[in-house]
């Protein structure tokens, strides 16, 4: 019981996350208010519903205007080295740099998807699991509305500030929550490493939607974010990659989200 205690309060002593106010995990994840999954410790911010729009870097004349009917949570940064191994202990760490606290790279969505599903496992296992929720990776549409944290421009603050990219990286991964957050809390969502979205990549719908999923079929992933290995524009609100869900390339990474269960759809060519 001690033990726990310690552990509590030091997670909660951590610089810039989940500030002493917030309530710790305690049973299931309460909508509307922060927690801490108990093991591996990862803190997640709730987001509540709203409307942004997702505007194209094409130039293809798709922007949607997007509302996000359903409230879920996010990670306040990306899955780390230690809380990877944490979930998946028998699978070797595939990451370059190491370290506990810096994200966990190299790996690819499918592997990733297996984090997630040990996790839902464990959750509801112990009755830890809200109703109709399940530990996945956020929709793209989620992913960029909790990026944007209420702005509307290129990035959600100054850049430069928020993000490890190639011209200050050293070309090398760093701890997370080292950079400034944005106006929602969340770290490093420009730069550090690329993130896994649950989408097949593909054009927005256009017009007006609701908790958009991505196209029902696909070849490739979406990854958002930008890395430590690329320019700075790459890590821009609205700017999206994509590569096959088998693909493990260096600084693919992932941030998790507690969200309504929905479908990942098969493969397509």
């Amino acid at each position: 019981m001690l033990r726990r205690a310690v552990l509590l309060s030091a997670l909660l002593a951590l610089p810039g996350l989940l500030c002493a106010g917030d309530s710790a995990f305690r049973g299931q994840p309460e909508p509307g208010k922060n927690f801490t999954v108990e093991n591996p410790a990862i803190a997640m911010l709730w987001v509540a519903p709203g409307t942004f729009l997702m505007s194209s870097t094409h130039g293809l004349g798709d922007d949607t205007q997007v509302t996000l009917a359903h409230g879920y949570w996010l990670g306040q940064t990306e899955v780390t080295q230690g809380q990877w191994q944490a979930v998946m202990d028998y699978v070797p760490l595939p990451s370059l740099f190491k370290g506990s606290d810096r994200p966990v790279e190299r790996v690819s969505w499918e592997t990733v998807m297996i984090f997630c599903g040990k996790l839902t496992e464990r959750a509801r296992a112990a009755g830890r699991l809200p109703e109709g929720y399940e530990y996945t990776l956020p929709t793209e549409a989620q992913w960029e509305y909790a990026c944007r944290a209420g702005t509307t421009g290129t990035y959600a603050g100054e850049a430069v500030a928020m993000a490890w990219y190639d011209a200050n990286s050293g070309s090398e991964t760093h701890p997370v929550a080292q950079k400034q957050p944005n106006a929602w809390g969340f770290y490093d969502m420009h730069g550090n490493v690329w993130e896994w979205c649950a989408d097949w990549y593909g054009g927005y719908p256009g017009g007006s939607v609701s908790d958009p999923a991505g196209p029902a079929v696909g070849q490739f992933r979406v990854l958002r974010g930008g890395s430590f290995l690329h320019a700075l524009g790459t890590s821009r609100s609205a700017f999206r990659f994509w590569l096959h869900p088998s693909a493990a390339a260096a600084a693919t990474g992932f941030r998790l989200a507690l969200a309504p269960a929905h479908r990942a759809p098969a493969a397509g060519k």
